[in-house]
């Protein structure tokens, strides 16, 4: 740990550190953040950055559901394992945070509102640095990843995906211990009904263990006619190659002329 400490030039300042020491590596990758070293943007209106890390890509996700990830298109349904919830984010917005070996690796909602359902897709591990996506075709795609539902008041449906890299044995969801992933008898959807987590900005989605990528998607506004699909209201304000720290914002909502 110390070396790795050194080589990844990570400071634990913010970090909890048991007074005993951290008992395995992984425990010392999962480690927890000290209270109040991410605070939540206090505009409601503000969907929060997930997780710590580099904004790979953003932008619009154009009808027909692609989008490029590192000059490439990718299917949202994919990503999603899911065709008719492709739908529901055409003419919405996606974010791509990359989280390096010296980030912290809890990810947390986005937004506040019920977890409606999640979605094991299981996959190779591959890596999701230069090499693998120069590498591996559909990369994103064929990793595994487990896709977390939201819905949110202010910000409609929002889709999490955690997307598994080379080494990860196992993504880990702080609201359902239940979920097992490198178990594809686990995957499939799991629909919660009235018995859905209820989270706000900020609370704990999952944990990585060791590293990879979260893809944020957003869905637009409901029609206001049938065939009518109007751009989403909620922005995205980063662009990409920033870095941001979960909490901070990604994407505000605009509030209607």
């Amino acid at each position: 740990m110390r070396v790795y400490c050194r080589a990844y030039d990570i400071d634990l300042t913010d970090y909890e550190i048991p007074p005993e020491g951290f008992s395995s590596f992984d425990a010392f990758f999962t480690r927890k953040l000290k209270p109040g070293a991410r605070p939540i943007d206090a505009d409601p209106d503000v969907l929060v950055a997930p997780a710590d890390g580099r904004v790979e890509d953003l932008g619009p996700i154009e009808r027909g559901s692609t989008f490029l990830v590192k000059g490439r298109p990718y299917s949202v349904v994919e990503l999603l394992g899911d065709e008719q919830a492709t739908a529901e984010y055409e003419g919405g917005s996606f974010a791509i945070l990359y989280l390096s070996p010296r980030d912290y690796h809890r990810v947390h909602a986005p937004v506040t509102g019920p977890v409606t359902a999640i979605r094991h897709v299981p996959g190779t591990l591959y890596p999701v640095n230069s090499i693998g996506l120069s590498h591996v075709p559909n990369l994103f795609a064929r990793n595994e990843r487990v896709v977390v539902h939201q819905r949110s008041e202010r910000h409609g449906r929002i889709a999490s995906i955690m997307v598994g890299a080379i080494g990860v044995g196992r993504i880990s969801l702080a609201f359902d211990e239940s979920v097992l992933t490198n178990d594809d008898r686990q995957s499939g959807l799991r629909v919660y009904g009235d018995r859905a987590p209820q989270l706000s900005r900020g609370d704990e989605l999952g944990t990585f263990h060791l590293g990879s990528t979260v893809i944020v998607l957003i869905a637009p506004d409901q029609p206001s006619q049938p065939g009518h699909t109007p751009p989403t209201s909620s922005r995205l304000c980063v662009e990409r190659g920033a870095t941001v720290r979960m909490g901070e914002p990604l994407a505000r909502r605009e509030r209607a002329q």
